[in-house]
């Protein structure tokens, strides 16, 4: 049985794709094309414009929420052109008032005086690259910054007056002992940032680090690693609400928050994706060429859309709003995808009688034991 779907309820965010870096790093497996001559800002932007443009129609009046320019590396991009997609984005959608709109910057393309620019622009967020403060783990990652670097980046972002910092910082790097990886997140908890994004290196295909992996450590090295580390931040007051989210003052990435509770979002640029509920019930996803000469000069191969099929709405759901610590309002199942909730109530009942979901009538979330096992919940669905 499908439920009526109103798409003007369902929050609404933008994301922004730069698909440029200074260097491809070996383990990313991101749309990013390393820069081999000037970015060209001008044309790329023109044809982000274009792309709002064409997916202006889908957004049934909605303001936009939330903003994320992510890459690639969007510092590298002028404070003047980060403005005017701003300025572009609220002239055709709107945009909330109390809207969070976030930047990734990497330590290597992050001085003052740009920081203090792109925040008049309207950026209000400011997220750091930084995978590790050590330099020889740096080195093996592919990175050209510095510790140093990125200490400075941090403290440039703070000076300029960004009040919301999120870094981040991976562990499970090449050789990497325990107390290494306590303390790149010491130097980063010492910086007084709010936020923190603390991941596993993972290898991915169709990147350097998969044809030639390297040395990382053991399973039993790994989940030392994990443990040690997840004290530190609690001990520090940085509260888990995602599986590699940590926050010490309650104010969470409302963009990610938006995603992982099945929120729609827009992605404009070269790789970029959507997902969007239209008003005739259906939900879409939609995705934008990679190759930014292709997207720039080819606007009739620039999107792809297809419907999430009803078969695939539950699990897309709970890959989502489980990795949520919290969860999600248990209403938004029904809210969000069109299906009764009696279509996943059995599986639940049987998750929560083996201790793995805490269900009641208000939200739907993992138990404690649950959310160490997530994966094996997600099967379920």
């Amino acid at each position: 049985m499908q439920i009526k779907l109103i798409a003007k309820d369902i929050p609404l965010s933008l994301y922004v794709h730069i698909p440029w870096c200074e260097k491809k790093c070996p383990y990313c497996d991101f749309n990013s094309h390393t820069l081999l001559k000037s970015i060209p800002e001008k044309d790329y932007i023109a044809s982000l414009f274009k792309d709002i443009d064409e997916d202006k129609n889908l957004t049934s009046g909605r303001k936009i929420k939330t903003i994320f320019f992510g890459g690639g590396t969007p510092s590298l991009f002028s404070a003047s052109s980060i403005e005017k997609i701003i300025e572009y984005v609220d002239k055709s959608f709107g945009i909330d008032s109390n809207a969070e709109i976030t930047l990734e910057s990497n330590p290597s393309s992050s001085e003052k005086e740009k920081f203090k620019n792109f925040l008049k622009a309207g950026v209000n967020r400011i997220s750091i690259g930084v995978q590790s403060f050590n330099d020889s783990h740096l080195e093996k990652l592919g990175r050209l910054h510095k510790g140093e670097d990125a200490i400075s980046a941090v403290k440039a972002a703070k000076s300029a007056g960004f009040k919301n910092i999120n870094i981040d910082l991976m562990h499970g790097l090449p050789q990497q002992s325990v107390n290494e990886a306590k303390n790149d997140l010491t130097i980063g908890i010492n910086l007084g940032i709010n936020h923190i994004s603390w991941y596993q290196l993972t290898i991915e295909p169709n990147t350097e680090f998969y044809s030639r992996p390297p040395a990382l450590p053991c399973a039993d090295e790994l989940a030392e690693i994990y443990d040690s580390g997840m004290t530190l931040l609690a001990n520090q007051d940085f509260k888990q609400y995602e599986v590699s989210a940590f926050t010490n003052n309650g104010k969470m990435s409302l963009h990610n928050l938006n995603y992982w509770s099945f929120g729609d979002y827009i992605g404009i640029g070269a790789g970029a994706h959507s997902k969007i509920t239209l008003s005739d019930n259906q939900i879409i996803r939609t995705k934008k060429i990679k190759m930014p000469e292709t997207y720039m000069t080819k606007p009739q191969c620039r999107k792809l859309s297809k419907p999430i099929f009803i078969s695939e709405l539950a699990t897309e759901f709970m890959m989502n709003a489980l990795r949520l610590k919290n969860g999600v309002p248990i209403d938004y199942f029904e809210k969000r995808t069109g299906r009764t909730y009696e279509e996943i109530e059995q599986k639940l009942l049987d998750l929560q009688s083996k201790g793995l979901i805490a269900l009641d009538k208000k939200r739907l979330q993992t138990s404690e034991l649950g959310y160490r096992f997530l994966n094996s919940i997600l099967e379920k669905f």
